[in-house]
């Protein structure tokens, strides 16, 4: 009678294909956004009060909502309506020919003129200065504001262009590498910034 053994399991190989998991730090928490937010509006409404000719534009894809979130705290808190529209900076990347065609391109939605208009944009994160520059040739295009401000929920560092944001959420110093995520509920489904 012959007996059989079991064979040893060989160790699995690792794939070198496979992504390593990244490790991430979270920097900002959903209450803590509310209150960055929240934080805008007062300083928004300081400097500016009541002024009929604010407008607020997000960048696409996170701008948007975080302009709607500002406007809604100025709308509940102050009674300050503010008209908010979103920008799609797709043809106006100085990268374009690296995004199409396989980019897809989102039209930009401003239910207002622009002209002689206090725009403040809005973005999630500003690192190079590029989206912003884009942001602001796109407008140009379409008007003549009165004034165009930066609002930004992360500085990451790292500018490349002589670009700067009038609020900013939170500075995180990662110019020597390192990626910020930001998500949003309405996005994203959940509200946080991390860093990898």
């Amino acid at each position: 009678m012959q007996i059989s053994r079991p064979k040893k399991a060989e160790p699995k190989k690792s794939n070198p294909n496979k992504p390593k998991p990244t490790k991430t730090t979270r920097v900002l928490s959903a209450a803590q956004i509310a209150r960055l937010l929240a934080g805008f509006a007062e300083r928004i409404v300081d400097e500016h009060g009541a002024a009929a000719s604010l407008a607020f534009i997000g960048v696409r894809t996170r701008g948007p909502t975080l302009a709607r979130r500002v406007a809604d705290v100025l709308k509940e808190k102050h009674a300050l309506p503010v008209a908010v529209g979103e920008l799609d900076i797709t043809l106006y990347r100085d990268d374009l020919n690296t995004l199409l065609p396989e980019g897809r391109i989102d039209a930009t939605h401003i239910p207002f003129e622009v002209n002689d208009k206090t725009v403040i944009l809005f973005d999630d994160v500003l690192h190079t200065g590029r989206t912003a520059r884009a942001a602001v040739d796109h407008l140009m295009a379409l008007g003549r504001p009165r004034a165009i401000f930066l609002a930004v929920l992360v500085d990451r560092g790292g500018r490349e262009l002589p670009i700067e944001a009038r609020f900013v959420g939170k500075q995180v110093d990662l110019r020597k590498g390192g990626d910020v995520r930001v998500r949003l509920a309405e996005v994203d489904d959940v509200d946080e910034v991390v860093v990898a």
